[in-house]
């Protein structure tokens, strides 16, 4: 195996990334090459993203009412999960949640709505406005996650103050079929590219746990390699009840390490932020994902599943040594 853990180190420490056949080879590793595996990670995670740790949190601004099939997911149409179902907020309500999430330690919030895209120019203008008053009284970096936005619309909330665009891709592109019907999947790789081209900071990644292979795994993270994106959010399937994954759980805490350790070494130069999932699946080994290669998570509230409390997330920072990044 030496030849193995040199290889892997030097590829991800020179920015470039592993390949194919030691991104599933890191998938596979025994449990016994855990802490080597750490060691790796740990320092390819510092040596391009040192000890600050991003904080994000979101506002589930529009719930419900989607006519995408997606079968992870409790606000799709597919899903009896009795979501709360809600037009857009209102400004204020969204200022108040960005307002709160400051209060939790985030330095970046996002406005997610449900739905495959929002075409609705009124609703646009007003994620426009709420966008342009965080930012100028809050402080606070913005992010949307709208669906497939056409550049045009990117530009208009770029020009209002917007730094970040997020659409995930959910998996890889040989597995979407069997997760999401309702659309194609090229239909989202434009929309990460769009955002890209418009010149926004691209936040994407996937959900893991859905019955995926490490194949599948892999496929995606080189995807995302390909697109360039900037941020790769790591979701971990919660089956909520009512949805078609409902009692699904394959994941242990250690699988999840080694997905995010994958991810780490596949894409070394970007960030890397823990997002849904993480409480139920990755249990008591939530603070080994710095080590794998987090450099970042969620605090607070998912879409429609309970996070912890921030003050949990804020001490556990402390107890690694680890601070907030700022900047």
């Amino acid at each position: 195996m030496e030849p193995f853990w040199e290889r892997v180190r030097t590829q991800a420490m020179s920015g470039e990334g592993i390949g194919r056949e030691d991104a599933l080879a890191v998938l596979s590793l025994g449990n016994d090459a855990l802490w080597r595996l750490l060691d790796v990670t740990e320092s390819v995670r510092r040596r391009f993203k040192g000890d600050g740790i991003r904080l994000c949190s979101i506002v589930n601004a529009k719930s419900g009412l989607c006519s995408e099939d997606c079968s992870f997911c409790a606000q799709s149409r597919r899903s009896s999960a009795g979501v709360g179902e809600y037009p857009l907020l209102s400004g204020e309500e969204i200022f108040r949640e960005a307002a709160a999430a400051k209060e939790r330690g985030a330095r970046e919030f996002s406005i997610v709505a449900s739905g495959l895209a929002m075409r609705n120019r009124e609703e646009l203008t007003r994620v426009g406005d709420a966008v342009d008053r965080i930012r100028t009284e809050l402080g606070l970096e913005t992010c949307v996650s709208l669906g497939t936005l056409p550049p045009s619309d990117v530009e208009y909330l770029l020009s209002r103050g917007l730094r970040s665009v997020h659409h995930n891709l959910e998996t890889s592109r040989s597995f979407f079929p069997k997760v999401c019907t309702t659309h194609d999947y090229e239909e989202d790789v434009a929309a990460v590219r769009a955002a890209k081209a418009a010149g926004a900071w691209v936040c994407c990644g996937g959900i893991f746990g859905l019955g995926e292979s490490p194949e599948d795994r892999v496929e995606l993270a080189l995807t995302l390699r390909e697109l360039g994106v900037d941020s790769i959010p790591v979701n971990f399937l919660n089956p909520v009840p009512g949805t078609p994954l409902e009692g699904r759980r394959e994941l242990s805490p250690i699988d999840c390490l080694r997905i995010i350790a994958m991810l780490r070494l596949t894409n070394p130069t970007r960030e890397i932020i823990v997002c849904g999932g993480r409480e139920v699946n990755l249990r008591d080994l939530q603070a080994l994902m710095f080590a794998a290669g987090a450099t970042g998570t969620m605090v607070g509230n998912y879409l429609t599943t309970a996070g912890r409390a921030a003050e949990e997330d804020l001490r556990m920072l402390c107890d690694l040594g680890l601070t907030r990044r700022e900047g």
